[in-house]
């Protein structure tokens, strides 16, 4: 008795993994891809832009925190300056798999990013401003993810991932608030 099953017959549509051969200038993007890719190209390019403002006020905090007693504050604005680039890194770097074009237009930035820019002088007005703005990443990106759901299972992983890391930093700044 002959088997005439394929090795891909497991319920799996394989002419639509066969036609995955097919438009190679789309790069990454399969017709199998479910979500309005546009939609998502424009809401990461907002997370874009956020993620390049936090690394904006983050760096001016750690250069411009002074005093006795704020070390640990200007690590963490460090810290933090360095994984909200990463997040920007992965962002543009996502968009572009998904043919898009990351938008870095300094003139724009703000107007784009859900957060905002903070040039406080002291170092409780600077903790409170990064706090409140990764709060506002945090249900930007809870938000972003909700959207996309199971339509696009990259972006959304990727973006669980920069979650997790906004809420450690919500937790730092929130354990340097002052009493």
């Amino acid at each position: 008795m002959e088997d005439n099953k394929t090795p891909l017959a497991h319920g799996f549509d394989v002419a639509a993994i066969r036609a995955a051969a097919a438009n190679l200038d789309d790069g990454a993007v399969t017709d199998g891809y479910q979500a309005d890719r546009e939609a998502v190209i424009a809401m990461l390019n907002d997370a874009l832009a956020t993620e390049l403002v936090c690394v904006l006020r983050y760096k001016r905090h750690y250069y411009t925190v002074s005093g006795p007693g704020n070390g640990q504050a200007r690590a963490e604005f460090l810290e933090h300056a360095t994984q909200e680039q990463e997040h920007a890194d992965w962002l543009a770097e996502r968009i572009v798999q998904l043919n898009g074009s990351p938008n870095f237009n300094p003139a724009t930035l703000t107007a784009r990013s859900h957060a905002e820019y903070d040039d406080s002088d002291n170092v409780g007005a600077m903790v409170r401003a990064n706090l409140i703005a990764e709060r506002v990443a945090i249900e930007s990106y809870r938000q972003m993810i909700a959207a996309i759901g199971d339509k696009d299972p990259t972006t959304r992983d990727l973006l669980v991932r920069i979650m997790a890391v906004e809420e450690e930093h919500a937790d730092d700044m929130h354990d340097l608030m002052p009493a």
